[in-house]
């Protein structure tokens, strides 16, 4: 088994803690991407806990690669980054499992007894995470599209706005247009 963090003294305590409650008599530590990939040229692992933040390395393209070449080793991400979209990537790169840090050592230790069985862990804050729908963000708009969409709001018509503005009444239907497709609307024929 091996941890892969950024944090020496992080990694120092894991390995502790994994010898103490996994009883697993070699436990590695690494702190960079490269050091690992150069042992695993000379030797194996079974199990590898994976942070996102590396020094030389991204840990979701990490997994993608270690996943490639050594497709028998088992990649738990292990990490502080909370957002859905780095734990979808992680384990869409072939990650077993996704631990947040922040975990109790029950937890730690129920998901690496899991992933060791070969099944999928997810802490539960992770599951949650995962399980939280995303959140759509709002297109980005240019000032005038904005005063369209304020006048829009009103109930202008397209005539009113084009006045209002000194425009076409061509080119504020051309901002309709482009509103219309930047919110992804539907809209009835007879608006």
């Amino acid at each position: 088994m091996a941890i892969l963090d950024d944090h020496p003294i992080a990694i120092e305590g894991i390995k502790s803690f994994l010898k103490e409650n996994l009883s697993y008599d070699r436990v590695l530590g690494f702190s960079l991407g490269q050091a690992l990939t150069d042992f695993l040229k000379q030797d194996q692992i079974d199990l590898l806990l994976l942070d996102i933040a590396l020094p030389d390395a991204n840990g979701i393209d990490l997994c993608g690669e270690l996943k490639k070449n050594h497709p028998e080793l088992i990649i738990v991400g292990f990490s502080n980054h909370m957002a859905r979209n780095s734990i979808l990537q992680m384990l869409a790169n072939g990650a077993a499992g996704y631990i947040l840090k922040s975990a109790d050592a029950e937890e730690i230790i129920t998901c690496i007894q899991k992933v060791s069985q070969g099944s999928m862990a997810l802490c539960g804050a992770t599951q949650r995470i995962i399980a939280a729908s995303p959140t759509r963000q709002l297109p980005s708009l240019t000032m005038r599209e904005k005063q369209v969409l304020q006048l829009l709001a009103e109930g202008k018509t397209s005539a009113q706005i084009a006045e209002k503005l000194f425009l076409s009444p061509l080119t504020v239907d051309t901002y309709r247009k482009n509103l219309i497709q930047k919110f992804a609307v539907k809209i009835p024929q007879n608006c």
